[in-house]
């Protein structure tokens, strides 16, 4: 691949981001944040029986955003190839791992819909049995969530210790990445070790990254005179 050719790249790689960023607020905090009522499954099944079309928007978002990891995990990887290729590959992996274990937790978050929407389980459930199964449904695709972090705060740690390596990346967004990959799975052993000390701001510098590596591909970008020419040894 040409200097041409990754400077492309990775300008896609940031419109990517900024769709990752935008569906997954709207899917993983904004509707969550405006349905779910932590500790109260008859709330919870309410709001959801109440806006049935914002939820399924959610998970429409999500897919969105998982279609956007999975190029950006192969993206990624073409660009970061040239700094070391059997690390490059490893990071892949881990990323492709994270975004088929959050789909799991997903499918859960899809099924909290069906005592709402579909008639025939409607039939067979009454009220209580409703929304303890929406509620059921809602705890495991959180714990799903939890379970995902530990895969993508590897593959995000070790994809920033690539970009520090490149030369054609800044190394202060290899070092943030570093960071953020990091935050995710402490978050993770803490959420599962020590679940009284879990905490939301882990996943502050997760999200302050990605705005910063957005905001890099696109504005700055692989220059020309960066890209290797050859690649170096693994």
């Amino acid at each position: 691949m040409n200097a041409e050719q990754a400077r492309r790249l990775a300008a896609f790689a940031g419109v990517l981001v900024i769709i990752s960023i935008l569906a997954g607020g709207f899917s993983e905090v904004y509707v969550p944040g405006k349905l779910l009522v932590a500790s109260d499954p008859t709330a919870t099944a309410r709001n959801v029986a109440a806006s049935p079309q914002l939820f399924r928007l959610s998970f429409l978002a999500y897919l969105t955003e998982a279609v956007s990891d999975i190029t950006l995990t192969w993206i990624f990887y073409v660009l970061l190839r040239p700094v070391n290729a059997y690390l490059s590959l490893l990071v892949a992996f881990f990323g492709i791992v994270s975004t088929a274990t959050f789909a799991t937790s997903e499918l859960f978050y899809f099924m909290a819909s069906v005592p709402v929407l579909d008639g025939a389980v409607q039939m067979h459930l009454t009220a209580g049995q409703g929304e303890l199964f929406i509620y059921s449904a809602l705890t495991l695709y959180g714990y799903g969530g939890t379970v995902f972090m530990v895969f993508y705060g590897i593959a995000t740690t070790l994809r920033g210790y690539l970009f520090y390596r490149s030369g054609y990346f800044p190394r202060w967004l290899g070092a943030l990445l570093l960071i953020a990959g990091t935050c995710f799975i402490v978050k993770n052993v803490v959420a599962v070790a020590l679940p009284q000390y879990d905490s939301d701001l882990l996943l502050a510098p997760m999200f302050g990254t990605m705005i910063a590596l957005a905001a890099w591909l696109l504005l700055k970008g692989i220059g020309p005179e960066r890209w290797p020419t050859t690649p170096n040894a693994p």
